[in-house]
């Protein structure tokens, strides 16, 4: 059925002739009883009439009932905005009951799969996506794609985004957007695959359009995303608190509050992250991505008991893998190898629970690998992710350490580049590439890109700020002076030395000036080129130079 189901449908009209009792008329009434029944319908018509006069007053009109929570559920969607928890479970609870007198409706099924997608998502529960995943091959089975269903395809895009799989949401959101290219459902999904595959461009194009075609709150926030993954800090923070000041749920304000307190955190600003994170979960008390940033924010205060505490209950209700790893870190920075021993063996058995459910979480793998476990492994982890074109900065960055922890200095430089280069603002990306560039020998631009981790936010990790610190000290102080190329010439100009004499004669096989400087014929045809020698570090070449000259 293509038509959207009714609610409360009308009882047909019977052509049936009555039966029984109903089927002989009553006998007329008297004319007395008739008059005496219409005086009595006009007086009571009459109290009715001024009672409701005065109840109601003439300024007021009686406000419409609430909607309830399948209907604030579904506006949402529309909207694109997020809805609560409970409307969530109360529009999955009411498609479920449809779809099973109804099974031939395409458009609940699809409605149905997609909020299961959002359902496992915020309770990252896995086992949801499988039941998305066949909720919407219903929705294609009764209406095909290329028959007008393009919500179903729409919501294969949101599930490959929930499952790591970028490529795939990439395709879906593209063919949508081809058959339909006024309408905004494909953008969100086009916006999250191109984050995901480090294609920032195509993602800022897609924002644009997006905000062109559906105003409001979550336009904002995609636009907030799109500077911060520019470097753009104050306009990413403008339009978050243009985004928080204009939401109209709950459930928008608190994901408006959770950005802001995001942006802050990056910043180095943990009092402030505490504050909207605090906000965000007084606003709706089950967002609890909020409770896990609250929990990092307690950290980087130094509020450690609150922070494990915190991080105790967010990976009981909202086990994701990287929340867990968190923890493990932060019980690591305390001493208690036991505790984080015991949430790194909890960690792979999640790793392993989404692997069983199709869920790529191979960049939190490797994370833990690099650090905590085999570092090969991690290498191998993100080049798949690289050759499956996953080239986010966080996909470059964790390649980059996993070489570097692996022995693969050199290799992992190029990576690490890229990264730092994309323009995201991240204090970890700057501080593996100053281990690295420190391993090499480099230490200028080491000594530059550590003071820049820990100047973009000094409490960025429990684990690796404090070496960050110790990396900083062991480079110690810059040489006094600096590069001499750096140096103002001098005010006056340098006395030649005076020709000798009698000059010695060249040799006969010296080259003379104009033949050093005429370029050969055979120039650009194969000769082999000189090799290079790896650059030396900027002490070096101040030493070198200072020896070279008169």
């Amino acid at each position: 059925m293509d038509a959207k189901p009714q609610q409360n449908p009308e009882p047909p009209y019977s052509t049936l002739p009555p039966q029984g009792a109903t089927s002989v008329p009553p006998p007329p009434a008297p004319m007395r009883t008739t008059l005496r029944r219409a005086a009595f319908g006009a007086v009571a018509g009459a109290v009715l009439v001024a009672g409701a006069v005065i109840a109601v007053p003439d300024d007021e009109v009686a406000a419409p009932p609430a909607p309830g929570p399948v209907a604030r559920a579904e506006a949402a969607a529309a909207a694109g905005s997020p809805a609560s928890l409970s409307d969530l479970t109360a529009l999955i609870g009411d498609r479920q009951k449809w779809v099973e007198t109804h099974p031939a409706d395409a458009p609940s099924w699809a409605v149905l799969g997609t909020a299961y997608v959002e359902w496992g998502r915020r309770s990252a529960d896995a086992a949801y996506y499988s039941r998305a995943e066949q909720a919407l091959q219903r929705s294609l089975a009764a209406q095909p794609g290329e028959r007008g269903n393009t919500e179903a395809w729409v919501g294969l895009g949101a599930l490959a985004n929930a499952r790591n799989d970028f490529l795939a949401a990439k395709k879906w959101g593209e063919t949508v957007r081809s058959r339909q290219p006024r309408s905004w459902t494909a953008y969100p999904v086009l916006i999250d695959a191109y984050n995901g595959l480090g294609d920032y461009a195509a993602a800022a194009k897609a924002t644009e359009k997006y905000g062109t075609l559906r105003k409001g709150v979550p336009a904002l926030a995609r636009t907030s995303e799109m500077y911060r993954n520019q470097g753009w800090r104050e306009d990413a923070l403008a339009t978050a608190r243009e985004a928080s000041d204009h939401a109209a749920t709950a459930a928008e304000k608190a994901v408006a509050l959770h950005r802001l307190g995001d942006l802050a955190a990056e910043r180095g600003e943990p009092a402030e992250a505490l504050a909207e994170y605090d906000a965000a979960l007084r606003t709706d008390r089950g967002h609890l991505v909020s409770l896990a940033g609250r929990a990092r924010a307690l950290a980087a205060l130094g509020r450690t008991d609150e922070a494990l505490a915190d991080y105790r209950t967010v990976t009981t209700k909202l086990p994701r893998p990287e929340y867990v790893l968190e923890l493990g870190e932060l019980f690591e920075s305390l001493d208690l190898d036991g505790d984080a021993r015991t949430q790194y063996t909890k960690l792979r058995g999640l790793l392993s629970q989404a692997r069983t459910a199709g869920v790529d979480e191979s960049l939190t793998e490797a994370r833990l690998e690099a650090d905590h476990g085999d570092p090969e492994a991690a290498v191998e982890l993100m080049r798949t992710a690289w050759e499956g074109q996953r080239r986010s900065a966080a996909v470059a960055d964790t390649l980059a350490w996993s070489l570097h922890r692996a022995g693969r200095s050199e290799e992992a430089m190029q990576y690490a580049d890229q990264a730092v280069g994309t323009g995201v603002r991240n204090a970890s990306y700057a501080y593996h590439l100053g281990v690295i560039e420190s391993s090499l020998g480099q230490d200028g631009p080491a000594r530059g890109h550590l003071e820049e981790a820990l100047r973009t936010n000094p409490d960025f990790s429990p684990l690796a700020a404090p070496l960050a610190r110790e990396a900083l000290d062991a480079l110690g102080d810059p040489a006094a002076g600096g590069p001499a190329q750096m140096q103002p010439p001098s005010a006056e100009p340098s006395a030649e030395p005076e020709p000798s004499q009698e000059p010695s004669p060249e040799p006969e096989d010296a080259a003379s000036p104009e033949a050093s400087v005429k370029p050969s014929p055979d120039a650009g045809k194969g000769s082999p080129e000189p090799s290079a020698s790896p650059a030396p570090s900027p002490r070096a070449a101040d030493g070198a130079s200072a020896a070279a000259a008169p």
